[in-house]
């Protein structure tokens, strides 16, 4: 495979051998997507939990468990002031 990197992206990468944080290009590279990697490991991992959380509030929400927005919104705007005024 041969990749055509922009000139921008061979300035960061001669940058980061020129720090001394790495030896080669290759090593960037690889540390590069060794993050990629772990970001959408991570993001994938995020929508799972968020999926979960989503269903266990439509599950309360059906049992008559939750709070309408109005409620919340409320909620924090008299803390916001209870804490002002605490000052």
């Amino acid at each position: 495979m041969n990749i055509q990197l922009k000139p921008e992206h061979e300035k960061f990468i001669q940058a980061q051998i020129a720090s001394g944080n790495y030896n080669s290009e290759e090593e960037v590279v690889d540390i590069a997507f060794k993050l990629l990697e772990k970001l959408q490991s991570e993001y994938i991992e995020w929508i799972e939990e968020t999926r979960q959380k989503v269903n266990v509030a439509i599950a309360e929400i059906e049992r008559g468990e939750g709070l309408d927005g109005e409620t919340v919104v409320n909620d924090i705007l008299e803390r916001f002031k209870k804490a002002r005024e605490a000052q």
